[in-house]
């Protein structure tokens, strides 16, 4: 843990949100002691949900080592996760994560993080948003040539 990384997350959300560039986030990937990947919240500014602080950072710190796995970095954000930026810690492998405020403080300042996680683990037919599954048997082509497709990458 170092606070030198959270105070730098912390300040790319100040920094960035003061100059209208998006919501009052901020986080960087560590390795080895170097911040080697800097995100702030950039959804306003590019009229782009997915574009939050974690997942940026996160994409330039894999462009950086030209890797999808970020398996010996750590992860400083200025808050609590959303579910969204959960899912792209752990798939990026991030061996820790650091954050400031958390999700209900978020929530206080009308970031509703906490209904997405409820959202989740909802049933899917009990869900705000309506799913119906369809041509399963159509999309499962791709799964099984992935199956059996030698020179594949795994991730």
């Amino acid at each position: 843990m170092n606070l030198r990384f959270m105070r730098t997350a912390i300040r790319l959300a100040l920094v960035k949100m003061r100059s209208q560039q998006g919501g009052p986030f901020g986080a960087v990937v560590v390795r080895q002691g170097k911040i080697i990947g800097r995100g702030w919240n950039q959804v306003t500014a590019t009229d782009d949900p997915t574009a939050h602080a974690e997942v940026a950072a996160i994409r330039a710190a894999c462009r950086r080592l030209k890797s999808f796995q970020l398996d010996d970095c750590e992860l400083y954000t200025s808050c609590e996760p959303c579910p969204m930026c959960l899912a792209a810690i752990y798939w990026a492998r991030c061996r820790r994560v650091y954050y400031g405020t958390t999700r209900q403080d978020a929530a206080r300042i009308d970031f509703d993080d906490d209904f997405i996680y409820r959202e989740i683990a909802r049933p899917i037919a009990r869900r705000k948003i309506p799913m119906r599954q369809m041509l399963r048997s159509e999309a499962l082509v791709a799964f099984d040539q992935w199956q059996h497709q030698a020179d594949k990458v795994r991730y």
